[in-house]
């Protein structure tokens, strides 16, 4: 009831982000944002932002920071198309 903005930060969901910050995940980059970062998509289609990444990259990443719509990631290891 708190429209003011009460610290409740979800989409209405209820459902919490599928990642947490530390969590190493292997990720594909589908896209790139308009400021250049890659664009995965993990369970449920929640984005995760990894910066240095092209499209079509198979990466490694650690989720260093968790927002209730978006996650971003630095990669920790670049992985062969064929992995």
């Amino acid at each position: 009831m708190d429209e003011a903005g009460g610290g409740e930060e979800r989409d209405g969901s209820g459902e919490e982000p599928p990642v947490e910050e530390g969590e190493v995940r292997t990720v594909e980059i589908e896209g790139v944002g308009e400021q250049g970062d890659g664009i995965a998509r993990v369970e449920r289609g929640f984005v995760v932002i990894v910066p240095d990444t092209e499209k079509g990259e198979r990466v490694e990443v650690e989720i260093e920071t968790v927002r209730p719509t978006v996650a971003f990631a630095e990669v920790t290891e670049r992985l062969s198309y064929y992995d």
